[in-house]
Order: structure tokens, then sequence, then C-alpha cells
């Protein structure tokens, strides 16, 4: 992929500047990132993307370097910025792959511009029904005091630590570099999440479906068929598992997350 170039930018929108990577021509797909990450998120995966398609990833409304909603926050919101960023880029439709909370701003997407999205990605994502909402909300991942001694690095790397692939430290160094971000509370992403009334949504979905279950991610893969079955207008829904993929699938294994995209989308025409 060294022909690949990734080019950065921001676009000017309605809610602020919204910055984003793009890499490649053709059908547009348009990448979404999970709590608290950034585009950085996508750095293996939308190279390998971008040889068959427009690649678009972007820091999410709330997150990286793009503009910032105030508290509460919500997946309308980041729906919103996916929104904004596709009239600014002039993508009239495009597919969407979405990772944790990228999954459900990726389902909002599909829900709230079915004339738009060619296809909905769900990756490593739950179902955000009255149940999820009621332990989703008491969450503390990725939160953590700030000390003067800068012990809170520690404890944010700590609680990530057990979840991510043993012998890459770097990934952990990539989480907190985006959860140290200015203006991201990563508390307030995890909370969107438990805000987001998910049943009243998925049946707008109709795009075709890919739920990609990353079997060992221990926070979703137990979700995955879930998921897999809500989607009951989708034109179809697939279910490719990734063995042995974690919570930061898109760095842990982007070869297979780039195949599995790829194969589902040159099938649906998405």
């Amino acid at each position: 992929m060294s022909d690949i170039t990734v080019r950065y930018g921001y676009a000017d929108t309605s809610l602020g500047q919204l910055h984003y990577a793009e890499a490649g021509a053709g059908e547009p797909i348009i990448l979404l990132h999970q709590t608290p990450r950034s585009l950085d998120e996508f750095a293996e995966v939308q190279p390998l993307l971008a040889a068959e398609r427009r690649a678009v990833a972007m820091d999410m409304y709330g997150f990286g370097l793009s503009a910032k909603p105030p508290a509460p926050q919500t997946i309308e919101h980041y729906a919103s910025g996916v929104l904004a960023l596709a009239d600014a880029l002039g993508l009239t439709r495009f597919a969407v792959l979405g990772h944790h909370t990228g999954m459900f701003v990726a389902s909002e997407v599909a829900a709230a511009a079915p004339d738009r999205v060619t296809a909905a990605i769900l990756s490593s994502g739950e179902y955000a029904d009255a149940d999820f909402r009621e332990h989703a909300a008491s969450t503390e991942v990725d939160t953590a005091e700030k000390r003067d001694d800068g012990g809170h690095l520690s404890a944010l790397w700590a609680k990530r630590a057990p979840l991510y692939p043993s012998g890459r430290p770097g990934l952990l160094d990539r989480f907190v570099r985006d959860a140290l971000a200015p203006g991201v509370d990563p508390r307030e992403g995890h909370l969107a999440c438990a805000r987001y009334v998910m049943e009243n949504r998925v049946g707008l979905v109709t795009a075709p479906v890919l739920v990609i279950a990353a079997t060992a991610d221990p926070v979703s893969y137990p979700y995955a068929e879930r998921v897999s079955k809500v989607y009951v207008n989708a034109d179809t829904v697939a279910v490719r598992e990734i063995e042995g993929g974690t919570i930061p699938l898109m760095e842990h294994k982007p070869t297979e997350v780039a195949e599995a995209v790829l194969s589902f989308l040159a099938a649906v025409g998405g």
C-alpha cells in the first residue's frame, strides 16, 4: 500500500470545523471510531480500504481535533457531524463503517438518511435498549481523576490494558493520547451511547448491514447475534467473525477487517 496517500483536512460546516483524512478513489466509505479515539484508529485499515474505495476517516463531532458539541452529548449529535462532513465533501451517497461507539453512530446515520447510506458495517457493537442504558450509564471506563503526579495517565492505561492485545503497548499509547485531546470528555462519549434509544431507530435502517464480531472482545462479542437480528428492515444482514479480534480491532486485525468490508461491499454493491 506504499502508493496510497492519506490527505488530512478540515471541513467548514454549520457545526464548526470537522477534521478528516481521506485516501483512494471510487465509491466512498466513512469510517467512525470508538470513544475516546480519533481518526487515528483507522491508520492501518484506511489505506487497505483505499485500494478500492474513497476512504474517509473523521474525528467524529466531539472528538479529536473536530468541533465539540456541549454536554449532554448524544449519538444523534455525532451522526449530524457525519452528515455535515458528507455534505461538505460532496458525498451524496456513501457506506459507513463504525466501531464500538462508531457502530451506534453508523446505525443512526443509516436510520436518519436511508436514501444516502449504501451499506452499514457495524463493528463490535451492542444493542442500546433499556437494559443496556441501565448498565451503560454507570460506566467508569476511560475516566480517571487528574493528579499532579500524572497518576491519571497510568490509571487510564491500566483500565484498558486487560482488554488490549499483549505485546502491543503502542496501541495503548495511541488510546491515551486521544483520551487526553483538548475538549474531549471520554465519559461523555460513553454516556452518549447510554442515552441512545436504539430500539426506536433500527427499524429505519434499510441499507445492507454487515455485523463484524471480534471474538476476543468481551464487551461486544456476546451481543453480536442479537445485534444481527434487530435490523429487520435492512436489505440484507450478514455476520462476519474475526477470530482473536480485540477491542482495538481496527489496529489489531486491519487486514482481516479490510477483507471483510471490501468483500461485503462488493457483494451488495454498496
